[in-house]
């Protein structure tokens, strides 16, 4: 740098020196021109470093179909999960979310209709079903939590502590009041699974299908002194306006897993293709595993949901 500075100052003073300027003055022009030049050289960089930034920005381009159509669960909105991940991923692609959220089953038939682009659900059997008939292309293992097994303060039938199916058999040998959701979503499917498993067909009037959300069931459950069974976050979630304790937990039938999956465009032409694998890579992607393995954290003392992107899917 300091050799090419000398050589435009000898060029500058000798075409100086061929224009008539005074011998004084060539030397002081010539310095303030070669100061110039350099002080522009060191600062090129600065300016090449922002402008490969403009041009990265210029290029990330917004979606060609912005608007995303997201089938999924209850219990991923009554949790507050989607509160986070939802605006991240759409700060992030440019892409603006609309999301039915109701339960497994009834995002599935949105899903078999062509009506949503992607979902997101917690119902294995119900999901692997969907694969099958054609509805959906790619299916990612995303997370899990767990269900449990709730009631009233007092524990009237006595199962604190069992595992899931004694438990559910002492329930309905007291004939306990029990509120199901009966709405077909994963937790529904989960807690039918299991009355059968214990060989008991649960029966009015002690059990009442309430055909509603988890969060209205466990309000349901809660002013009428009954149990139930719900995923941990939407209980922890919602626990400060409910008299409801946990009586059973952390047993290996409560699992609860959740996978995303892209609706099939060979079978719905116009779904949007592009947004759907956006947000399902976007949904394993490490980042946002680590979002969703620190939520709820800091308001309940525990994550309220576990990251399993990459890990053997169990179903």
């Amino acid at each position: 740098m300091k050799s090419a500075a000398c050589n435009v100052t000898s060029r500058i003073s000798d075409i100086a020196r061929v224009i008539g300027v005074r011998p004084r003055m060539r030397t002081t022009l010539a310095l303030a021109v070669a100061a110039l030049l350099l002080a522009a050289c060191a600062a090129r960089p600065v300016d090449a470093s922002r402008d490969a930034a403009g041009r990265a920005a210029q290029s990330a381009a917004p979606p060609a179909r912005p608007e995303l159509l997201l089938a999924t669960t209850t219990s991923t909105q009554d949790s507050g999960l989607l509160d986070v991940l939802i605006p991240d991923f759409e700060k992030k692609t440019g892409y603006h979310v609309k999301t039915s959220a109701v339960g497994t089953g009834a995002a599935l038939a949105i899903g078999a209709r062509g009506d949503a682009d992607v979902v997101l659900v917690h119902a294995p059997s119900l999901e692997l079903d969907f694969i099958k008939q054609g509805n959906g292309e790619r299916r990612l293992f995303v997370m899990h939590n767990d269900f449990i097994l709730i009631g009233p303060p007092g524990d009237p039938a006595k199962v604190k502590g069992q595992t899931a199916l004694k438990a559910l058999g002492m329930i309905a040998g007291a004939k306990a009041t029990f509120i199901s959701r009966g709405d077909n979503s994963g937790t529904d499917v989960l807690e039918k699974s299991l009355w059968k498993q214990a060989g008991i067909t649960p029966a009015a009037p002690w059990y009442v299908e309430a055909a509603t959300g988890m969060g209205q069931t466990l309000q349901v459950a809660s002013e009428k002194r009954a149990y139930t069974i719900s995923d941990r976050g939407t209980y922890l979630s919602r626990k400060a306006q409910l008299q409801l304790d946990i009586v059973v937990d952390n047993d290996p039938p409560l699992l609860n897993y959740y996978h995303v999956i892209t609706v099939s465009p060979a079978k719905f032409p116009k779904v949007n293709a592009a947004g759907a694998n956006a947000f399902a890579d976007y949904l394993v992607a490490p980042e946002t595993q680590k979002l969703i393995g620190g939520f709820g954290a800091d308001k309940f003392g525990q994550p309220l949901f576990f990251p399993d992107a990459g890990k053997p899917d169990p179903q």
